[in-house]
């Protein structure tokens, strides 16, 4: 049994006799407004042992050193091939270019789910449009909860605080020198931000205990004269970009991103993260990463990590792929093979524009794989979760997790979960309805 089931299920034989347990989901959820977590919360914490944790960790800096690897050892360092091959178009390829670093930004959260057989990537985002990076309000909220104080102390578990992570990051990665508090302007889109200003208000109070100097806006209150970008009267060290790849495709995008990307490329500002952080992020780059051919260009620890993490994934293109060893056509095998497979968009974002076959007509199913045949999309195999019980009105019920982990600069960064109710075949994301709850891990090598 791994410590996560064993974990777990001390956990709910001693939930059902502590009289304050019960209270747990609504206590933490009174505590997570203008979070993330919209006032979600699942009534217990998930929970992984040291070395579960500590594997899955070099397992995703594995991955992302070799997402990171792919343009030199693929296409001689020309990021304009890279994004022709993950299907981006000119305007999207031309605002990658002009913010390029010499090396992606360390920053991911990969979206996996826990099957009998140990974690699938599903997912790698990177860049700093991720969301839920204020996980300790969860933790923090859970251990105001006696029961669960205890069971985290006798276990000797812990959490890692992303916000803490990512401030740390953000000074690494924009080379600020040590003793500087620089301006962080948090940068979102202007129609987002009539939503979303509280939670970056409540973000950046938690930025500013890291050596930050946050500032929230949006795009259209930026300023650029005299060789500096400006928020009112406040000169900008670094833009903290909330702004998307789709939102540059909008019709007033480039009227709005044209003159950052111009302020970047003078040097006039930096930005987090660089917009070519969509590249590495897109399920295009995961399906560089699955396929045979490229096999022999990953590092023997990066081979090992793939094969333990990442299930089948291939860019739709016509012609024969290799399945369990044999070659098949590609088309063929997704007919056949329907209800085992998800068409996804290479540069998919919360979840919008995936299909799940087992949920799609025979027909429509066909229809859709054959347009998307040469496009921007990969095929992926489906990845069946185990269901985990948390407590609930009547007993222990059945619910269906993503476990999200955060890689930053330091390595592993913070884990947080979001789940739907039941035996669900195709996950939500926080925005279409899914809850949360945090994750404790494992300090030291032990029972936790």
């Amino acid at each position: 049994m791994s410590h996560h089931q064993r974990l777990t299920e001390e956990y709910l034989a001693g939930h059902a006799a502590a009289t304050d347990a019960r209270q747990v989901g609504e206590a933490v959820r009174d505590s997570v407004g203008a979070t993330s977590y919209r006032v979600r919360s699942l009534t217990r914490p998930v929970f992984l042992g040291y070395h579960e944790h500590q594997q899955l960790s070099a397992d995703l800096v594995n991955i992302q050193n070799a997402v990171a690897a792919i343009p030199n050892r693929l296409f001689d360092g020309d990021l304009a091939l890279f994004a022709d091959a993950v299907g981006m178009n000119e305007i999207q390829a031309d605002a990658v270019l002009r913010s390029h670093r010499d090396s992606p930004i360390r920053l991911s959260r990969a979206d996996l789910c826990l099957t009998p057989t140990g974690f699938r990537l599903i997912e790698l985002t990177m860049g700093s449009t991720m969301a839920d990076f204020d996980n300790c309000f969860l933790n923090e909220s859970m251990l105001e909860q006696p029961y669960v104080a205890e069971f985290v102390r006798r276990h000797r578990l812990g959490y890692i605080d992303s916000v803490a992570e990512l401030a740390h990051t953000i000074l690494v990665e924009c080379k600020v020198p040590t003793g500087t508090r620089p301006v962080l302007a948090l940068a979102d889109w202007p129609e987002s931000f009539r939503t979303l200003e509280p939670q970056l208000h409540k973000s950046a109070e938690l930025l500013a205990r890291h050596g930050l100097e946050p500032l929230v806006c949006h795009l259209g209150q930026l300023r650029f004269a005299d060789g500096a970008v400006w928020l009112g009267e406040r000169k900008i060290d670094i833009i903290y970009r909330l702004f998307t790849m789709p939102d540059l495709l909008r019709p007033d995008g480039p009227g709005l991103v044209d003159p950052v990307l111009s302020a970047v490329q003078r040097g006039d500002v930096q930005i987090f993260a660089p917009m070519e952080t969509y590249l590495y992020g897109s399920t295009g780059a995961l399906a560089i990463l699955a396929d045979e051919s490229y096999r022999h260009r990953l590092t023997g620890a990066e081979r090992i990590s793939v094969d333990r993490l990442l299930p089948w994934t291939r860019m739709v293109r016509p012609g024969p792929v290799t399945v369990a060893g044999r070659r098949i056509d590609l088309l063929a095998y997704a007919i056949a093979r329907r209800s085992d497979l998800v068409l996804k968009p290479t540069l998919m974002s919360d979840g919008r524009g995936v299909l799940a076959g087992w949920l799609t007509e025979p027909d429509e199913w066909l229809q859709q794989v054959e347009a998307a045949m040469d496009g921007p999309y990969v095929l992926q195999q489906r990845v069946n979760p185990n269901v985990e019980l948390f407590p609930g009105e009547h007993g222990l019920e059945p619910w269906t997790l993503i476990w999200a982990q955060f890689t930053m600069a330091r390595g592993a960064a913070g884990t947080w979960i979001r789940a739907v109710p039941g035996d669900q075949p195709n996950l939500v994301t926080m925005a279409q309805g899914a809850t949360a709850t945090c994750c404790f891990v494992g300090r030291s090598p032990g029972f936790g």
